[in-house]
């Protein structure tokens, strides 16, 4: 039986959970210099990135479906002795409060959406809640390695851009890996766009 996000969270049999923050939101960070802002992270977990940018100055809004995971991140973030607003929320169902947002991070949310129509919507939902010019960070398994056993979902190239490009410039899609604690960590595309202009 597949069990839930808030199961998984309260099991902690989290696969996906690194303990600390996914060196492609450093290294796109830094590379594309993205300036502090107000960012959002979906589908936070346990906060690691979140706190990460809040930590470099981002005033940060983070969401994740499991209310256990909320948790688990405000008291992370109450350690850090940083402050963020952490959300139990359904990004696609739920009102995302504090918008707009310069910055928007995603680590394995849009591939765990089934459906192109449904991926078309919450890239749709991520550019209503984006500024002019903002942009959006996105980690997506990537269908170009071979089924795990275990692993994230795989979308290919060409569904990643038929889901974001209705509103996104796609500025880099570059074949990755998901930070991880072991040594074969899965394959993921690092997708950095654009919100785009409809003036």
């Amino acid at each position: 039986m597949k069990l839930s996000f808030e199961e998984r969270y309260q099991t902690g049999d989290l696969p996906w959970d690194y303990g600390t923050v996914d060196q492609n939101l450093v290294r796109v960070v830094a590379r594309e210099n993205i300036q502090p802002c107000k960012a959002l992270d979906i589908g936070c977990g346990t906060g690691d990135n979140a706190i990460w940018l809040a930590q470099r100055g981002f005033g940060t809004v983070a969401c994740d479906l499991s209310p256990t995971a909320i948790q688990l991140a405000e008291t992370k973030a109450k350690k850090a002795r940083k402050g963020c607003i952490f959300i139990a929320a359904d990004f696609l169902t739920d009102e995302i409060p504090h918008a707009p947002f310069g910055f928007i991070f995603d680590r394995g949310c849009l591939h765990g959406i089934a459906g192109a129509e449904n991926r078309r919507y919450f890239a749709e939902k991520a550019a209503g809640l984006l500024s002019k010019n903002g942009v959006w960070l996105s980690l997506i398994g990537n269908a170009d390695e071979p089924k795990r056993e275990i692993g994230p979902p795989q979308l290919t190239a060409a569904e990643v851009a038929d889901a974001v490009e209705p509103c996104f410039e796609i500025l880099t899609l570059e074949r990755g890996f998901f930070s991880a604690k072991n040594d074969s960590p899965a394959w993921a595309w690092v997708c950095f766009m654009r919100k785009r202009s409809r003036e």
